[in-house]
C-alpha cells in the first residue's frame, strides 16, 4: 500500500520544474500495485483527472511538462560533451529563433567569450547552417538592434592589456554627454557610444567603467537602465559575474519563463571551466545564499546533483 508520504514524494518527483527525482520515483514504482497506483492518481488531482470514460487520465500538459523534465538532465548532458564552438554556434541560432527573441543571449556569447572562441563559434556556425552568423542576425533584426548586435557579433577584439589613459578619459567623456544629456534615441543614433563598445578591447572597456564611475558618480550599467541592450552589452564586457549571476538569480526565482529557466543549465555548463567561482562568489554576496545551496533547494534528481558537481568543480579551479 502506498502511504501518503510516499504519494507526496511522487507528487514531487514529478513537478518539475528543474528535473525530476528519478531515485524516489523508482524506490515507489517498482513495489506499486496497480491498487496504489490508482490511489496516486486519485489524490493527484492537478495532474491526473477523471474523464468521461471514468477512469483517470494523464493531464496531457502536465504529460508534456513532464516528458520536459525527464529530459532536462539528458540535454544538460549533451552541452557538457559537445565541442563549445558548436555549442555557440547552436546558442546564437536559437537566440533569435526564439519568441520574442533573445537578444540578451547573443550579447552574451559575443560578449563573453574570448575573440578566438567566439571565432571559432562563427566557423561552427558557417559549417553547421551555410551562413555567416552576421548574415543570420542582420536578415532578422532591424533598426539599432541590428547596428549593435552586427557589430558584436562581427568584432575581433584585442586581448591584451595595453591602453592609453588620455584616450580612456577622452572616450569616458563622449559616453557621459552622450548619456547624460541624451534621450534614448539619441543614444541609440550615436555612433561614438557603438564604435568604443562594439570595438574596443574588455580591459579596455573596464577602465574605461572605472573611469565613468570615478568621473559621474553612477555606474555605466545603472546610466543605461531604459536601454536593456546597451546595459547587457556593458555587464557582459565589464562584469560577466554580476551578468550571470543575475541570470541564475532569476532562473530560480518565482514563476521563471521558459527561457529562464533553460538558461540555468547554459551558465553552469558554459562557466564551470571559466570564471564560475567568481560567478558563485558575486550570487553569495547580491542574493544572500550560497548558489550551491540555492541549486539543492530549487532542482531535482540526477539534473541537481550534475549541476551542484559542475559548480564544485568550477568553485574549485
Amino acid at each position: 500500500m502506498t502511504s501518503p508520504e510516499e504519494c507526496e514524494a511522487l507528487r514531487k518527483a514529478f513537478s518539475g520544474p528543474y528535473g525530476v527525482e528519478e531515485k524516489s520515483m523508482l524506490e515507489i514504482l517498482v513495489k506499486c500495485n496497480p491498487a496504489d497506483l490508482t490511489t496516486f492518481r486519485k489524490k493527484i488531482p492537478d495532474i491526473f483527472s477523471d474523464d468521461e470514460c471514468c477512469f483517470e487520465k494523464w493531464d496531457s500538459s502536465h504529460m508534456k511538462f513532464f516528458e520536459n523534465e525527464f529530459m532536462r538532465f539528458q540535454r544538460a548532458v549533451i552541452q557538457r560533451t559537445m565541442h563549445p564552438w558548436e555549442r555557440d554556434a547552436l546558442l546564437v541560432r536559437k537566440s533569435l529563433e526564439e519568441k520574442p527573441p533573445l537578444y540578451n543571449l547573443l550579447i552574451e556569447l559575443a560578449c563573453t567569450r574570448t575573440s578566438d572562441e567566439f571565432l571559432g563559434a562563427r566557423k561552427a556556425f558557417q559549417c553547421l547552417y551555410s551562413e555567416s552568423v552576421e548574415e543570420f542576425v542582420a536578415v532578422r533584426v532591424e533598426g539599432f538592434q541590428r547596428r549593435l548586435l552586427v557589430a558584436l557579433v562581427s568584432t575581433y577584439r584585442y586581448e591584451g592589456m595595453r591602453i592609453d589613459e588620455a584616450t580612456i578619459k577622452l572616450e569616458c567623456q563622449i559616453l557621459g554627454r552622450a548619456i547624460k544629456t541624451g534621450k534614448k534615441k539619441e543614444i541609440e543614433k550615436d555612433d561614438e557610444v557603438l564604435r568604443i563598445l562594439t570595438t574596443r578591447s574588455k580591459h579596455y572597456l573596464k577602465n574605461i567603467h572605472k573611469c565613468y564611475k570615478e568621473s559621474y558618480d553612477s555606474n555605466l550599467e545603472e546610466d543605461l537602465d531604459d536601454i536593456q541592450i546597451l546595459r547587457d552589452t556593458v555587464n557582459c564586457l565589464c562584469a560577466p559575474p554580476i551578468y550571470f549571476s543575475k541570470i541564475l538569480d532569476t532562473a530560480m526565482s518565482v514563476y521563471p519563463t521558459k527561457q529562464e529557466i533553460e538558461a540555468l543549465t547554459r551558465v553552469i555548463v558554459t562557466r564551470t571551466d571559466v570564471d564560475m567561482k567568481d560567478i558563485a562568489e558575486e550570487f553569495n554576496r547580491k542574493y544572500g545564499a550560497p548558489l550551491i545551496e540555492r541549486i539543492k533547494a530549487e532542482a531535482l534528481g540526477n539534473y541537481r546533483d550534475f549541476l551542484v558537481a559542475l559548480v564544485k568543480r568550477g568553485m574549485a579551479n
